[in-house]
């Protein structure tokens, strides 16, 4: 089981949204049967076998084992992931182009960003399962307060900086496409900077969108 698959095909993300089809995903991060599930989910068993048989068709459920009861065969599947991501691939005539904007301060060209993250990290992730081949990754994620938003452009000028004079002491620029001078491996290097959600209180009984912190007139001059 992978810690996190992403669904590119749209027929599968359709499947994966359907309520009743969550659920059975999230019980089935440990082996279960249509029965076992049944009594979980609060459904009859054949309607479970049905929601079974969509999911594995679309590969985010596989069969485990088959235990003989009687005259009975009793099929044990497991979820393909712990976790689902959606990648803009499903969508790819509405996805988001990274291309399209250029504007480093850009909300949109962030997002952009990630998407196109989500849909690499998927492929690569596949392949490397494939290859039983570990994949070298690096992150960061923390969290960091500004006093005025001129100390936040002041930062994002400096990391731009920090991160130019990386870039050029360990690039290794070659003439042949996806390959260094020495056939080194390319990679792609994203740094993000955004505000942190406001934490929701738990008394909340109606989901609504996270409210941004729109920044002042004053604010926006120092962006």
């Amino acid at each position: 089981m992978l810690d996190i698959a992403v669904i590119e095909d749209p027929a599968a993300a359709e499947a994966s949204l359907d309520p009743v089809r969550t659920r059975i995903l999230h019980e089935l991060s440990h082996p279960g049967s249509a029965t076992q599930i049944a009594v979980k989910v609060g459904l009859p068993r054949q309607k479970v076998n049905y929601h079974l048989k969509a999911l594995e068709r679309h590969g985010l459920v596989e069969l485990v084992e088959e235990r003989r009861k009687g005259n009975v065969t009793e099929r044990v599947l497991q979820a393909t992931a712990a976790s689902y991501l959606i990648s803009p691939q499903a969508l790819s005539s509405v996805s988001p182009d990274p291309h399209r904007f250029s504007d480093r301060f850009s909300a949109f060209w962030l997002l952009a960003l990630a998407g196109r993250m989500v849909q690499e990290m998927g492929k690569l992730i596949a392949g490397a399962a494939a290859a039983r081949q570990k994949l070298a990754t690096f992150a960061i994620d923390g969290e960091i307060t500004f006093r005025t938003a001129a100390d936040r452009a002041a930062f994002a000028e400096e990391l731009g900086v920090a991160v130019t004079r990386l870039v050029d002491k360990y690039h290794d620029g070659g003439a042949r496409p996806g390959a260094g001078a020495s056939g080194g491996r390319r990679h792609r290097l994203v740094v993000a900077l955004h505000p942190v959600l406001k934490a929701t209180t738990l008394k909340t009984t109606k989901e609504t969108p996270e409210s941004p912190e729109i920044p002042t007139a004053k604010e926006q001059d120092n962006d």
